[in-house]
């Protein structure tokens, strides 16, 4: 398993030692920019991280803020991109039928991006009716790194948050890691074609 952190702009340094990838907080809801995050992204670059920025979901205004994360996170081609989809400072969260129309809009908007969930393993377990989570699950459960207690496939576990957000990933080495983040326009093609009916369905709820 590879090693790698997430940061948000309250970690204005941090070590990329023994590190593969790093994800960084790029956006939330429509209003909320890192100011940091480009030169987050240059330091994990300059390292040989792989990269990966997500975007914190409110509840609402879904297309709105899929085209605010891929038009304001500093991601450059083939970089990884998820949705971070867990309770808000205020109390409140988005749906199941939200989280997964964003990961469809920002697959869209960015078809030469893997695009993947966060969420905790009660949002999984208790929230979640769909087992969809784009390109692959980063499932957050603070237990011994890589031995997560959910039954379904994940690609990231982050496992505790101190002194930061710790994560491994479920590839071999980071030349795999790498390979699997170029994904081709085919492939999300062939997806937007399979769940074209579901994803009409689900809007037409969601803006009723």
């Amino acid at each position: 398993m590879l090693h790698g952190i997430d940061v948000s702009s309250h970690q204005s340094s941090f070590d990329t030692d023994g590190l593969a990838f790093v994800f960084i907080k790029a956006t939330e809801g429509r209003s909320y920019i890192n100011p940091k995050q480009s030169s987050q992204a240059a330091k994990a670059r300059k390292a040989g991280c792989v990269v990966g920025f997500y975007h914190f979901l409110w509840p609402g205004n879904i297309a709105a803020q899929a085209r605010y994360f891929v038009e304001k996170c500093a991601s450059q081609k083939h970089d990884l991109l998820a949705v971070d989809w867990e309770t808000t400072g205020s109390g409140t969260y988005a749906s199941n039928a939200e989280k997964d129309r964003f990961i469809r809009e920002v697959k869209k908007l960015r078809p030469t991006h893997r695009v993947m969930l966060y969420c905790n393993r009660n949002f999984w377990l208790n929230h979640d009716t769909t087992s969809y989570a784009g390109d692959g699950l980063w499932i957050a459960d603070y237990v011994s790194a890589g031995k997560p207690r959910i039954k379904a496939k994940w690609r990231i576990h982050q496992y505790t948050d101190r002194p930061v957000d710790k994560n491994v990933a479920d590839f071999s080495s980071k030349a795999s890691l790498k390979t699997w983040a170029t994904v081709t326009r085919v492939a999300n093609a062939i997806e937007d074609l399979v769940d074209g009916d579901d994803d009409e369905e689900e809007r037409t709820q969601s803006e009723a």
